[in-house]
C-alpha cells in the first residue's frame, strides 16, 4: 500500500536520476549536495551545479514534517494538525540566452487526520520565443498527460497559464506548461495520482534535452546575454512576489537557501528597457491562452 515513506523513496530517487543525467548532459558540471535539517522535522538534500553549459541549477528534494503553522491552517481552511510535505523542486538557468529556462516540481502534502494531495507542473521560460520548440514541449507534456487521461493537458495547461502569469507586468512568464495542485481521489486512487505524478518527473530530462541540444553551442551577442539578464528579472519577480512554493517554504521555516534556489546567479533591471523589434516579438507572445501546439 502506497505511503508517504515510500513516496519519500521514490522522490529521492528521482532526484538521483535526474542530477546524474543532467550532469551528463552539461558535460563538465558536478552537483554539490547540502544536507540541512528542519528544527521543527525532516529536511532535504539540495543539489546545485554551477557548470559549462548550465550557469546554476538546483535539484531539492526536501520531506519536512510537524505542526502546521498558523498562517498555512487558515489559507487552507484546516483545523490546526500535523503536517507531512515532500517533492522535488528544479530550476535551471542556462549560460546560453538561446537555452530556455526550465522548472519543474511535484510534492506531496498529508495531515494526520487523513488529508492528502498531490501537485506539481513543469512550465518554461525561452528568453527567445522559439514557436517550433515551445509547440514541441506541450507536445511532450501532451503525450505524457494523454497516458493518464486526455483531460489532464488542456485542463493542467490552462491552470499554468494562468499561474505564471506575472500580474504586476501582464505577462505570462515564459510559455507555460503544466500545473496541478490539491490532485485528491477526485482524479484517482492515490496510487494513480502518484503514478501521474511520477510520469511527469520523469518526462523532465527528455523535455529539457529537446530544448537544450539544438541551442547550447549557438553563438550569442553581448545584446543577447543583455536581455538574458532582463528577462531573468521577470523570472526573479514572479517567484519573490506571486511563487506559492516560495511562500510556503517560507511560512514552514523551510531551508532559505533551497527556497531561494530558483533565482538567477545574475540578472539585471534596466529602467524602460530600450526593446528592439526581436526582443518585442517575443513580448507580444507572453499571452495566456496561446494555443502552442497548433500555434502557426
Amino acid at each position: 500500500m502506497l505511503n508517504k515513506d515510500i513516496i519519500i523513496e521514490r522522490f529521492q530517487a528521482l532526484q538521483d536520476d535526474i542530477c546524474q543525467k543532467l550532469e551528463s548532459l552539461d558535460g563538465v558540471g558536478k552537483f554539490h549536495q547540502d544536507l540541512w535539517e528542519r528544527p521543527e522535522g525532516g529536511g532535504g538534500r539540495t543539489r546545485i551545479i554551477t557548470g559549462k553549459h548550465i550557469e546554476k541549477g538546483g535539484v531539492n528534494f526536501s520531506a519536512v514534517h510537524g505542526e502546521m503553522p498558523e498562517k498555512i491552517c487558515k489559507a487552507l481552511g484546516i483545523d490546526p494538525t500535523r503536517f507531512t510535505a515532500t517533492g522535488v523542486s528544479i530550476v535551471l538557468h542556462p549560460h546560453n540566452p538561446h537555452v530556455p529556462i526550465i522548472h519543474m516540481n511535484v510534492r506531496y502534502f498529508e495531515t494526520i487526520s487523513g488529508l492528502w494531495w498531490f501537485g506539481g507542473g513543469i512550465d518554461l521560460t525561452p528568453h527567445y520565443v522559439d514557436v517550433l520548440l515551445a509547440k514541441q514541449f506541450h507536445s511532450g507534456l501532451k503525450a505524457a498527460c494523454d497516458l493518464h487521461a486526455e483531460t489532464y493537458y488542456p485542463k493542467f495547461k490552462k491552470w499554468a497559464d494562468d499561474y505564471f502569469f506575472v500580474k504586476h507586468r501582464k505577462e505570462t512568464r515564459g510559455v507555460g506548461g503544466i500545473f496541478f495542485d490539491r490532485m485528491q481521489s477526485d482524479y484517482g486512487s492515490k496510487e494513480e495520482n502518484f503514478d501521474y505524478v511520477m510520469e511527469v518527473g520523469n518526462s523532465f530530462v527528455k523535455l529539457y534535452s529537446e530544448q537544450f541540444l539544438p541551442n547550447y553551442k549557438k553563438p550569442f551577442t553581448d545584446r543577447e546575454k543583455a536581455w538574458q539578464l532582463h528577462r531573468r528579472g521577470r523570472y526573479v519577480e514572479f517567484n519573490l512576489v506571486w511563487d506559492r512554493g516560495t511562500k510556503f517554504g517560507l511560512d514552514t521555516d523551510g531551508n532559505i537557501e533551497s527556497i531561494l534556489m530558483s533565482l538567477p546567479p545574475v540578472t539585471q533591471w534596466t529602467y524602460r528597457y530600450p526593446y528592439n523589434e526581436r526582443e518585442q516579438e517575443t513580448l507580444d507572445k507572453l499571452v495566456e491562452g496561446i494555443d502552442w501546439i497548433n500555434y502557426t
